[in-house]
């Protein structure tokens, strides 16, 4: 039979009182009682029940992560990121994919009011501003990651990706690039990461002088390595003349990188390539990826912050916008 906490209270020589304020980290509990309380629990294997504290407090301790398309090496990562943050508050996280449909969105935001989570990050891409008004119907505190909504009734977390893009594609310029592909626009965007990494992109252009050529410009649908190499293959295949690439992210810049090197195109003796998200994987491709570090880590240490806060009671201050900051990372596929 699993162990009690009478067990062990009676183990530790304490009363059950005592072992309840172990388990919940009440601060008044001398260092030798939490030590001893601690020993019996180890020895004993005892787990608390869950569903009872969760009844008397009102709360699960667990928050959900909403995100679209775990098969998308970033938001892998930043759920590993948001796990390792809620940890550290004494948090679980229930992580919810959504397919790049609005209605298998909503259905995700649905999917967590009714499991009575305790809060929420929700990371945006179908809706937009005037859907605003959909996500107070959820019910719990919220904190919305991405692009695509700004300025509603909660707290925004969000990189800054247009100031990235700017400052990967003047790494490519200043290091002798003439002709730079942009690699992952969505034709039409002006919100969303495709929208505002362009607009860093012809932003560099338009800094150095240089007009934007919209052969260089190129539409990819989604961002997976093998969408990044098939867009490839179609620039090379035209003829379009290049010596850098600014991929959209790391898994359009990996996938268009293999089909280079498949041609023969030397990087980065020939063309030059920066991606966008700093993928754990992008250390060790050969080349070694340049990329954007958008501060993901610090996206996902500060959401859970402010979530956190909300939980707690937190209802009186403004909803608040956090911009992470951004590294270029150097690595071989711009060194020459």
């Amino acid at each position: 039979m699993s162990a009690t906490l009478h067990d062990v209270a009676r183990a530790a020589g304490v009363s059950i009182k005592t072992v309840s304020n172990v388990i919940n980290n009440y601060p008044h509990v001398r260092s030798a009682t939490r030590e001893r309380v601690e020993a019996a629990i180890d020895e004993l294997q005892y787990r608390p029940n869950q569903a009872a504290r969760s009844l008397r407090s009102g709360r699960t301790d667990m928050i959900g992560l909403i995100v679209p398309d775990l098969r998308n090496p970033y938001f892998a990562e930043l759920a590993d990121d948001v796990m390792r943050a809620a940890r550290a508050h004494g948090f679980s996280v229930l992580i919810e994919q959504f397919d790049a449909e609005r209605d298998s969105e909503l259905a995700a935001l649905r999917g967590a009011r009714r499991r009575g989570l305790d809060g929420v990050l929700y990371s945006v891409l179908s809706l937009g501003e005037d859907d605003a008004a959909l996500l107070d119907d959820v019910g719990m505190p919220m904190v919305l990651l991405g692009e695509r909504i700004f300025h509603s009734a909660h707290d925004h977390v969000t990189m800054r990706n247009t100031e990235a893009a700017h400052a990967a594609t003047a790494h490519l310029i200043t290091s002798g690039r003439r002709r730079i592909l942009a690699l992952g626009s969505h034709p039409g965007e002006v919100v969303g990461s495709a929208g505002l990494r362009l607009r860093g992109y012809e932003s560099a252009l338009a800094e150095a002088g240089r007009p934007v050529d919209p052969q260089l410009v190129v539409p990819v649908d989604r961002w997976h390595r093998i969408d990044g190499a098939d867009a490839m293959r179609a620039v090379l295949d035209a003829g379009i003349e290049f010596d850098g690439v600014v991929g959209f992210n790391d898994s359009l810049a990996l996938g268009a990188m293999r089909v280079l090197l498949e041609r023969g195109v030397r990087i980065p003796e020939d063309v030059g390539i920066v991606g966008f998200d700093d993928l754990d994987e992008t250390r060790y491709s050969l080349p070694a990826l340049t990329t954007i570090d958008p501060g993901r880590d610090e996206i996902a240490r500060v959401a859970v912050e402010l979530l956190v806060e909300r939980i707690a009671g937190n209802h009186d201050t403004a909803p608040r916008e956090i911009l992470a900051d951004f590294r270029l990372v150097e690595r071989e596929s711009t060194r020459g």
